[in-house]
């Protein structure tokens, strides 16, 4: 009898060890999100629309764009499986402020918030060039 509950003991333990290991998070392939995308920026002013290039590599990539007034926007991110996240400083007469940007990426399309300091926050929507 007590062989009978040491092994049931032992299945038991190797049941719940093999389940813990399963629930592990599991390494998601990031989004192909490299080349160029029409960014569209909603904001209090009115829709902003511009070209923004992405230069992925793995889970990281670098941003770039040129905004308002030829004013250039870099930056730097990271996607993962599909939420993408970059941050780009910009100086302005107002003085130097960053932009946080967060959404996902479902195919060719893109959607997600960027956080503008103390200007709030606002939607942007993005569709791959081809």
């Amino acid at each position: 009898m007590n062989s009978k509950k040491t092994a049931i003991g032992c299945l038991s333990f190797v049941f719940l060890a093999v389940l813990a290991l399963s629930a592990q998070d599991v390494p998601v392939k990031p989004a192909a999100i490299g080349g160029v995308w029409e960014m569209t920026t909603q904001t209090p002013q009115g829709d902003m629309t511009a070209d923004a290039t992405i230069v992925q590599e793995n889970d990281k990539f670098k941003f770039s764009m040129v905004g308002l007034q030829g004013m250039e926007m870099n930056g730097e991110g990271t996607v993962k499986g599909q939420d993408v996240e970059w941050t780009v400083t910009i100086s302005a007469p107002m003085g130097e402020f960053m932009l946080v940007y967060k959404g996902k990426v479902d195919g060719e399309t893109m959607s997600g918030e960027v956080q503008a300091g103390d200007f709030g926050a606002f939607p942007f929507t993005a569709k791959k060039k081809k």
